[in-house]
């Protein structure tokens, strides 16, 4: 390996006797060189332990390499398990992934539109913040890139939305806790920054009423994404004060329901099935750490796999297409009934 420091493609071009088109023309696609050329150009590579400035490369490009994917809180393993799996997909397509969270800042989320704004992305996999999503910066930063919504869907923004069935989810949970037990009381957060959660509670008060029973809706005071703090902290409360209208909660995401279930053993309250249990609790989203606590908790899961594919399939082949949907299409996976020891 040479020590000496190669600091672009015109310097590493003169080292290796290999002409500069020719040695872009090798980065933008590696077999469309000579196979001879092809060799000289990687032996030279590992000699001199260069790499090219993708980035820079992309922006003399009419149309690069780089997709855009945002999430709005990438520390909440819900979104890192799936922009895990779309960050595989679009590696696989020959794409570059650029991975950004907004950390539940709608400022932020802006910001993170205008940075890759600056790389000329091909196109974008926008999970929005939702509630407070500066929508019009969203919107007029769709109408120069092709975006894709996935998980929360802005109806003004973006070409398409891939995402989770609430409703069926919710219906498919209650109509479950109802016939092994008592119908259930909802659980949620009184300002939550996601609008999943107002779809899963029109979904619950919708499904009880057709079920004939009451909805009881219990709401925890907070804001932000500290769901496990919040779901304790509000859980406990309701624990202690006894007014709860069922020996059944059914929590609007499995967040809230880790923070309750810990509540609940701090409380010496027993959770599950068995005779000696004076609670069951549901969760909804499949949380990558639900099959994990104490008990294991019964929820609903999201179609991980099919909602990654559909998303990246959908943006790719707006980027191939190079042109606009004619109309904006969602599409919606049901979700699956995972019954673990909680409920």
């Amino acid at each position: 390996m040479s020590n000496r420091k190669i600091r672009n493609m015109e310097e590493f071009a003169a080292i290796s006797g290999i002409s500069r088109p020719t040695v872009s023309k090798y980065f933008n696609d590696p077999d469309s060189v000579r196979p001879s050329t092809r060799e000289k150009i990687e032996k030279s590579l590992k000699k001199h332990n260069y790499r090219p400035n993708i980035f820079a490369m992309n922006q003399n490009r009419k149309l690069t390499k780089n997709l855009g994917v945002v999430v709005p809180y990438l520390a909440d393993p819900f979104f890192a398990e799936i922009a895990r799996r779309i960050e595989t997909m679009v590696i696989a397509a020959g794409f570059r992934p650029i991975l950004l969270s907004s950390h539940g800042d709608p400022h932020l989320e802006v910001e993170n539109l205008e940075s890759l704004l600056s790389i000329k992305p091909a196109g974008v996999l926008l999970a929005p913040l939702g509630r407070t999503s500066d929508k019009k910066a969203i919107e007029r930063f769709c109408e120069d890139v092709p975006t894709v919504n996935f998980d929360t869907n802005l109806e003004s923004a973006g070409e398409a939305f891939v995402g989770h069935n609430n409703a069926q989810a919710t219906e498919m949970m209650l109509e479950y806790l109802t016939r092994t037990g008592e119908p259930p009381a909802f659980f949620e957060m009184k300002t939550p920054p996601n609008p999943n959660a107002r779809k899963r509670r029109t979904a619950y008060v919708e499904t009880m009423e057709r079920m004939g029973h009451s909805p009881h809706i219990i709401q925890a005071e907070g804001e932000g994404w500290e769901f496990e703090e919040i779901g304790y902290r509000e859980g406990k409360r309701t624990l202690s004060e006894g007014n709860l209208p069922s020996h059944t909660v059914f929590c609007s995401n499995d967040r809230l329901a880790i923070g309750f279930l810990a509540a609940a053993y701090e409380l010496g309250l027993r959770v599950g099935l068995s005779a000696d249990c004076s609670l069951r609790v549901a969760g909804h989203d499949n949380h990558p750490f639900s099959r994990f606590t104490c008990p294991t908790l019964t929820t609903v899961s999201h179609n991980y796999t099919a909602i990654a594919t559909k998303s990246v399939e959908t943006i790719l082949a707006l980027i191939e297409s190079g042109d606009r949907a004619p109309e904006r299409k969602s599409t919606l996976f049901d979700g699956e009934l995972i019954m673990r020891a909680s409920a």
